[in-house]
């Protein structure tokens, strides 16, 4: 019978954590790449907001990409967006370095963002967008 007991409350702890597991913020988002590329991770997400118009240009012998990003809907969106840059095989540079920034969005506007590449090995970039969920 004590074992019973013990093994329905463990259930019950266990049932508990899966639920409120399913309750946690989600902060997958969207991407779009300099190469033409565009990844939806998360499809609510994709008719709030939209990434496009992506622009590189060369500086000094270092890569400047920009993207504008879009608001699909009438209210406020709080969001943050990374730059993600890639040398000439596939491999990030630099990554952990790159900080999430900011960026609120009234209803229906549109902002350019930019950032200057980490260094001359960049050829491409990734802007990846995600909702702000304070803590």
């Amino acid at each position: 019978m004590k074992l019973l007991k013990s093994a329905l409350i463990a259930l019950g702890l266990v049932g508990s954590a899966v639920m409120f597991a399913g309750c946690a913020n989600h902060t997958s988002g969207l991407s779009a790449s300099s190469d033409g590329n565009v990844r939806v991770d998360n499809a609510t997400f994709n008719r709030e907001v939209a990434i496009g118009n992506l622009r590189s240009k060369m500086t000094s012998n270092i890569m400047e990409g920009a993207a504008v990003i879009s608001s699909k809907v009438a209210t406020d969106l709080r969001l943050q967006y990374k730059f993600t840059w890639y040398d000439a095989s596939g491999f990030t540079i630099e990554d952990e370095a790159t900080s999430w920034k900011s960026l609120k969005l009234h209803g229906k506007q549109q902002m350019q963002v930019s950032a200057v590449a980490p260094n001359a090995n960049a050829t491409r970039f990734e802007v990846y967008v995600r909702k702000a969920f304070s803590n």
